[in-house]
């Protein structure tokens, strides 16, 4: 149990917008549900969420003690009472979540409780997979990442061992990942490979492609092929070989072909004349290839999960009738 005397300051607010503040880390529905059980009490009486609070008013918050803990990304998921998840697969040891454009990975320098990792936090607790007070290092954890204006598949690793085998394959290139986007023009050839080096200036967080390489270059390696055009814009599905920063955004645009909506590195005229501020590009393709033991994470050899096309906005939008060949798995 915590206590809390109201100050001058404080006086005048309403008891659950006082408690909402103070206790930052408590979900707005168990809050709710607190007030209701008497969990939460003004001066040792039972109060209504509305009730007024004055200066000298000492609220007693019968609260656990994890949600008075100092908010920050490793406890953030305690905030977050419904998860929210596109689930692509899931087993004992891996989850494959559809990440959607807009939502951060990780928190951005600052606290924020409704990041992608957060939300696998509370469903894996929620579902007494993940128990945190029973464990004294591991917590469940992201595998790659994705930026906050792309979206699509995000693996997360449940247990130590599947972390230590996805991040040693994902190293080794024995993950494949494929993304499918929209870029302005029509490519030619239709199917090719783009090969550059690549120099990321840190300071302004992008990326330039260079012909040769020179120091702080990166070897970057993307397979492309066309799968429709329309209206001069064309969907195209990218395999990395290599993992750069924005490497399918800058390529694809020092080609000749920028993506669609990309502010960075596309055309603001064309940007402007369709309506998009956000990168029109979806991490859409997971194939497990793993030509090496995988241990613990064997059964997933050789199989691929997708996202459907017709659940991305910006194929339904652009490419209507496109319909993705049979898929294997996902």
């Amino acid at each position: 149990m915590k206590e809390f005397t109201v100050g001058r300051n404080d006086a005048g607010q309403r008891l659950d917008r006082f408690v909402a503040k103070a206790v930052p880390l408590l979900p707005d529905s168990l809050l709710q549900k607190y007030i209701r059980l008497k969990r939460i009490k003004c001066n040792g009486k039972a109060a209504k969420r509305d009730l007024r609070l004055e200066a000298g008013d000492v609220l007693s918050l019968y609260i656990n003690d994890e949600f008075f803990e100092t908010p920050r990304e490793e406890n953030a998921w305690l905030k977050i009472a419904k998860p929210r998840l596109s689930v692509v697969y899931e087993d004992e040891n891996i989850l494959l979540a559809d990440k959607k454009p807009g939502v951060l990975c990780h928190s951005a320098g600052k606290w924020d409780y409704n990041t992608l990792i957060a939300n696998i936090q509370a469903y894996l607790a929620q579902k007494g997979e993940w128990r945190p007070k029973e464990e004294n290092a591991f917590t469940p954890a992201l595998c790659n990442r994705i930026d906050r204006n792309t979206g699509g598949i995000v693996i997360a690793a449940k247990n130590a061992e599947a972390l230590r085998i996805l991040n040693e394959k994902i190293r080794d290139r024995e993950i494949d990942k494929y993304y499918l986007c929209v870029v302005c023009g029509k490519p030619k050839p239709a199917d090719g490979r783009l090969e550059d080096e690549l120099f990321k200036d840190a300071v302004k967080n992008q990326v330039f492609v260079k012909e040769k390489a020179e120091p702080g270059s990166r070897h970057a390696v993307t397979e492309y092929r066309v799968l429709q055009v329309r209206d001069g814009l064309s969907l195209a599905e990218c395999h990395l070989l290599t993992g750069r920063t924005h490497q399918i955004r800058a390529q694809m645009a020092h080609a000749g072909w920028p993506l669609l909506g990309d502010g960075k590195y596309g055309k603001e005229q064309l940007n402007r004349r369709y309506h998009e501020d956000g990168q029109a590009l979806y991490s859409w393709k997971l194939r497990f290839d793993f030509p090496t033991d995988a241990g613990i994470l064997n059964p997933l050899r050789g199989r691929t999960f997708t996202v459907d096309p017709e659940n991305i906005d910006f194929v339904r939008k652009y490419f209507p009738d496109y319909r993705a060949p049979g898929k294997e798995d996902g």
